[in-house]
């Protein structure tokens, strides 16, 4: 039996999320169809980061096995089955107990925010077009990296167990209208990035001081956090795994 990781893409407007849901349609089952059909036998993927509902991947990882030989123009065949909103940009050939989630060392996220109407913003974007403090924003960045425990940030009945996370890389840039967050981590809860978010900007917005942020932080309550960024500002980044796990496999220009 042979294990493959796959790289992929997705705009997640039109999914309920990534994961395989009863009765939804999710980013992971037009995945798994796919392959199902290029391979003409059932495909179980296992996927590295689950996102949420209209949440977007630059690169996301699954992992899948099989016994049967890849087809020598698998990528163009895959892609040429899977909606125009999901790309696979690669294959690679690691080892039989390698998993895309327990494997992956860090995961980064951005989210976008703009601050003028921006039609070719809509939907990879929040418009927010009020007047902020960003010194705040990057302080209030910066306190993050200061604490592991993430309850406040993570919805209810996410059925994990634990709420520690370690985060690398926390901060606010400023790219002309765009106001950009980026945070690296081990780990991320569900819906921890929005609700960073969307607490921060209530910092940004003077409507939280850093001490008062502080304490949400350490309240380990969700209810004091605010989760109501809207999805199709978030782009899971990149994955990262260990030097030397992907061994990608090469196919005939297509």
């Amino acid at each position: 039996m042979n294990r493959y990781f796959i790289e992929v893409g997705y705009k997640g407007a039109q999914y309920s999320g990534f994961q395989v849901q009863e009765n939804a349609h999710s980013v992971q089952a037009e995945i798994d169809r796919a392959l199902g059909i290029l391979f003409r036998s059932p495909i179980e993927t296992t996927g590295s980061s689950r996102t949420d509902a209209g949440v977007n991947a630059q690169q996301n990882f699954l992992h899948f096995d099989t016994e049967l030989p890849l087809h020598p123009q698998f990528l163009y065949k895959i892609n040429a089955i899977l909606p125009d909103d999901v790309v696979l940009r690669a294959i690679y050939q690691v080892p039989e107990d390698a998993n895309s989630r327990f494997a992956a060392l860090s995961r980064s996220y951005e989210y976008t925010l703009y601050t003028h109407k921006d039609p070719f913003l809509k939907d990879r974007g929040y418009f927010f077009p009020y007047k902020m403090n960003i010194a705040a924003l990057e302080e209030a960045a910066e306190v993050i990296m200061g604490y592991s425990d993430f309850t406040t940030f993570s919805k209810r009945n996410s059925q994990v167990k634990t709420h520690i996370c370690k985060i690398t890389e926390s901060r606010w840039t400023v790219d002309g209208e765009r106001i950009v967050y980026n945070v690296t981590g081990n780990r991320f809860l569900r819906g921890m990035v929005r609700g960073l978010v969307g607490t921060m900007l209530r910092v940004g917005r003077g409507k939280l001081s850093m001490d008062q942020f502080r304490q949400v932080i350490e309240s380990l309550d969700c209810t004091n956090a605010d989760f109501a960024v809207p999805p199709q500002g978030l782009f899971l980044m990149n994955v990262r795994y260990p030097d030397g796990l992907l061994q990608p496999i090469s196919f005939d220009r297509q």
